[in-house]
């Protein structure tokens, strides 16, 4: 059982939610700005950010669309801990006729050109993915090295990294990078589970990833899907913090879509309550992170 505060993180848009599956996905940077403020309000201490090109609704890494969110999320809410993906960049798709040449719908890039609006925004928070992984009927790459080269340009800007496990091996990835220097404990990860090929979601499993984990971690394990509400659960029964969002599942119940972020984290705060939980203030959040406070305007 979870022995204190808990941190509810809202994932607002995602890079693989579309706006075919769900109406009240949050497109341009006004919309996610405005997303991220009604989930602060329902409860979210942190809000996870991707942009998205507002002309096609598809995923963007334009430095202007995070700057626009940033700018307008801190104007608004300076105390809100901001969280930036840097997951876009590693996808690779080989071509039929010589699988070493990429083909379209490849993403891979240098390491450093993914983590460029965390140098340029400094948010309190960057994702940093460690999975090379089957991912539909792609790869995912994140080698050892470019990890690292990320990881250098995240800790040069004063940015506490969030490390994304979806298999266990990820867990022993991230042991060695805690023993080279790379990362500095306490480390705060999250388990992905209930993509395809990765972490599957059900109590044993955040168990046996939580028992592998160093000492000190914290962790949230986070649900896709349909997993999304048990794995709140799970994870703060097994001591974790949770995380819910448009990007991770866009059904407040069987054939309910989600009206909004603000709803998903309502129910989240409603199970975690049940539970006996007590969800952290953004104050408290920073705290428990070791984050610098900031007031709320």
């Amino acid at each position: 059982m979870h022995k204190g505060k808990v941190i509810l993180t809202c994932a607002i848009t995602g890079n693989l939610t579309k706006p075919d599956q769900t109406p009240h996905l949050p497109i341009t940077p006004a919309q996610i700005v405005d997303s991220a403020l009604e989930a602060a309000e329902a409860g979210a201490a942190v809000v996870h950010i991707h942009v998205r090109d507002p002309e096609t609704g598809r995923p963007s890494m334009e430095l202007d669309h995070y700057a626009q969110v940033v700018e307008g999320l801190r104007k608004a809410r300076p105390d809100l801990i901001l969280n930036l993906t840097t997951g876009p960049g590693g996808r690779f798709v080989p071509s039929d006729e010589d699988p070493k040449i990429a083909a379209p719908g490849t993403t891979l890039m240098a390491p450093e050109k993914r983590v460029g609006h965390i140098a340029a925004l400094k948010p309190e928070i960057a994702t940093l993915d460690l999975n090379t992984m089957n991912s539909g009927g792609e790869v995912v790459i994140n080698t050892p090295r470019n990890v690292r080269r990320m990881a250098k340009v995240i800790r040069d800007a004063g940015v506490m990294p969030e490390i994304e496990l979806f298999d266990s091996g990820d867990i022993a990835f991230m042991k060695d990078l805690l023993s080279d220097g790379t990362l500095a404990g306490p480390v705060l990860c999250s388990f992905v589970l209930g993509v395809k090929y990765g972490f599957q979601p059900s109590p044993e499993t955040v168990l046996y990833a939580r028992n592998m984990l160093p000492a000190g971690a914290r962790f949230t394990a986070i649900g896709i899907g349909r997993a999304a509400f048990p794995m709140v659960a799970q994870s703060f029964l097994a001591g974790g913090h949770a995380r819910v969002g448009l990007e991770d599942g866009v059904y407040l119940s069987r054939g309910e879509l989600a009206p909004s972020n603000a709803a998903l984290v309502t129910k989240a705060r409603r199970i975690i309550e049940d539970l006996g939980g007590t969800l952290a203030s953004t104050a408290e959040a920073r705290a428990l992170l070791s984050l610098p406070q900031m007031v709320q305007s």
